[in-house]
């Protein structure tokens, strides 16, 4: 049984057949519409690039042809580990022998006044999609509170569509937490350069029938409002069952949780990560896309371990970006940019003792894979040489891998 029916509940039935189990497969989901891809919400499907039939993990008729069985519009209630069953809020009950969770996320509601009046949005089903879209069609003026990626996206989104936007975040620069200051900047320069009203280091005390009063008195003047201060893991069924819980569902690397008959994946899952030694869990589409493989095979009974590095992309206005690696908070020493940053067509380096973290390439392309080695490694590489355009990021990554070289780098602590 899988639980859950968005991408990562679509993924794990496809690869359950693909790994050769043709037994039930039962997938469960709120929602009436089979499983859908995220990304496009506050992507193409929003700006009008990609129709409605392009969101769909599946087309119609595949999980007949598969043999799964759907069941949609119907949540999970409840979850007896003792008798191997899942209660549905109609009512039903159905046993498993292996159960996949993978509940995703629910947008985080602030405690704001105002919060859910109506012309206040939040972005997570196809639904909020369609009504924002309705939105930019007929207002003139958004009010993004939140300055992450799904705010920054829609509010590029709303200014593509002619609206005035204005950007309200609490941290002095957007996505801060994720990128630090040095690259942080770009995006905040990004949208000034497109006009948006971008107001950092304030806090939202109302949402008023006008727009929004700051907590200094100060008012936006807006149409409609969209909240976008994050997500955070639906783990209710989780709690409600006794299983380890700590900011998502606790998963190890074959994303078996602490019942050996229940795993988890996408982005309820906290999972350890062989490479990084510590759990990580990540709202991101490829998590979503790759980790429902190795959760099949572990229902399965083979041996699997998720270690692919986190990754994620974003597409605002003339800007597309890819960005590899983990880097907790402050969890870096330095940042290496290769090419040119003021006119957006980069790659920035994280860097902790002169081993590469992380990397972002921005309007560059085909330098994942080379990133990912460099990740790999672990082994110190020459800052100078990673800022350099003309040095193959592929013969970097096989230097470094090189004795002699990591004895040639010891020699140079100052560079690292």
């Amino acid at each position: 049984m899988i639980v859950g029916a968005g991408l990562a509940g679509a993924k794990a039935a496809e690869a359950l057949r693909e790994q050769g189990f043709d037994g039930r497969i039962t997938l469960i989901g709120a929602e009436p519409h089979r499983p859908y891809e995220r990304p496009p919400l506050s992507k193409g499907y929003l700006t009008g690039g990609t129709d409605r039939a392009g969101v769909f993990v599946h087309q119609e008729g595949w999980y007949a042809d598969h043999d799964v069985e759907l069941r949609l519009g119907v949540a999970a209630a409840g979850l007896d580990r003792g008798a191997h069953h899942v209660e549905l809020a109609d009512g039903d009950v159905i046993e498993y022998d292996r159960l996949l969770l993978a509940t995703g996320a629910r947008p985080r509601r602030p405690p704001i006044p105002g919060a859910d009046a109506p012309h206040v949005r939040y972005l997570r089903v196809i639904e909020d999609c369609e009504a924002l879209k309705d939105v930019l069609g007929s207002v003139s003026r958004l009010a993004v509170i939140g300055a992450g990626w799904i705010g920054l996206e829609v509010a590029a989104a709303a200014r593509q569509a002619g609206v005035a936007v204005t950007v309200l975040e609490a941290a002095r620069l957007p996505l801060l937490r994720v990128l630090g200051p040095e690259a942080a900047q770009v995006f905040a320069a990004l949208h000034r350069d497109h006009g948006v009203d971008l107001r950092l280091g304030v806090t939202v005390s109302e949402i008023t029938a006008g727009g929004v009063r700051l907590g200094d008195g100060d008012e936006i003047t807006a149409d409609a409002v969209l909240v976008g201060v994050g997500a955070e893991p639906d783990v209710r069924l989780a709690l409600r069952a006794g299983l380890p819980v700590d900011d998502g569902i606790v998963v190890d690397a074959a994303l078996r949780t602490g019942d050996p008959d229940i795993v988890a994946a996408g982005d309820v899952a906290n999972a350890f990560h062989p490479l990084l030694g510590r759990h990580v869990r990540v709202e991101h589409w490829a998590n979503a896309l790759k980790q429902p493989a190795v959760a099949a095979a572990t229902m399965l009974g083979r041996e699997a371990v998720y270690d692919d590095l986190p990754y994620f992309y974003t597409d605002q206005y003339d800007l597309g970006m890819e960005y590899v690696g983990h880097v907790e908070p402050g969890g870096y020493d330095q940042v290496v940019f290769r090419g040119d940053v003021a006119a957006r067509e980069f790659v920035a380096f994280w860097l902790r003792g002169g081993r590469v973290l992380a990397g972002m390439n921005v309007n560059v392309w085909d330098v994942v894979e080379p990133i990912k080695a460099l990740i790999r490694t672990g082994t110190p590489v020459d800052p100078h040489a990673l800022a350099d355009p003309n040095r193959p990021l592929a013969a970097l990554g096989a230097e470094a891998s090189k004795p002699a070289e990591r004895e040639s780098l010891r020699l140079h602590p100052e560079e690292e």
